[in-house]
């Protein structure tokens, strides 16, 4: 790799992160190529340079910001053994993102999609790397519970991603309602680990119970 080429990746690397701390830090309304190009420490000229606009930027930082996020929990993630380890550390996770500024960014991104019209694809492509990471973790798991066989994985993964979306925005208006939320997901995550729990037994007859249902 030439000298050049690892400068360039250097650059482009301050540009996608000065950008996701000025959406954080300063909001979408005051992003602009002037506070990204401050708060990265280069040259204005270089975000038209190696992005083209500021909103093609934007939309690389979402990624690269998605990227990194999904990449701190992914171990995590894969040593999730159950449904209710899951919702544990789902708490943790937001927990820990919001402490991190995380949570305003994503508030910041979605409120950006309304009028930056690049933000919307790349925010989603960024919510489906976490949608990919739970589904995989609930396709190994779903199948040690008693109603593993009627859950849709795919499904269920993005509806887990939407309440904590949802959740994590609505916490900016109400934090004690959203903590009462997330309180109700563990006591869901409580009744999901007494039903792990059962016995083979107990297990066959919820299973019975719930195709009848069917």
């Amino acid at each position: 790799m030439s000298p050049e080429t690892a400068k360039s990746r250097e650059t482009k690397t301050k540009l996608l992160e000065g950008a996701l701390n000025v959406l954080t830090e300063q909001g979408i309304a005051k992003t602009s190529a002037r506070t990204i190009a401050s708060a990265a420490g280069v040259n204005q000229a270089l975000v038209f340079y190696h992005f083209g606009s500021v909103d093609e930027l934007l939309a690389a930082a979402c990624r690269h910001g998605a990227e990194q996020a999904v990449g701190r929990y992914r171990t995590r993630l894969a040593a999730v053994t159950s449904l209710s380890e899951l919702l544990t550390l789902g708490r943790r996770i937001h927990e820990e993102e919001r402490e991190g500024g995380h949570v305003a960014l994503l508030g910041q991104l979605l409120a950006g999609a309304q009028t930056h019209a690049s933000l919307g694809p790349a925010t989603a492509a960024g919510l489906d790397l976490w949608i990919a990471e739970i589904e995989r973790t609930l396709t190994r798991v779903l199948p040690n519970t008693p109603f593993g066989e009627f859950a849709d994985a795919r499904g269920l993964a993005r509806a887990v991603a939407a309440s904590f979306v949802g959740i994590e925005l609505y916490e900016g208006v109400d934090r004690q309602g959203a903590h009462a939320a997330l309180d109700a997901l563990e006591q869901l995550g409580a009744l999901v680990a007494a039903l792990e729990d059962l016995g083979p037994m107990a297990q066959r007859a919820i299973r019975h119970h719930l195709r009848r249902r069917a």
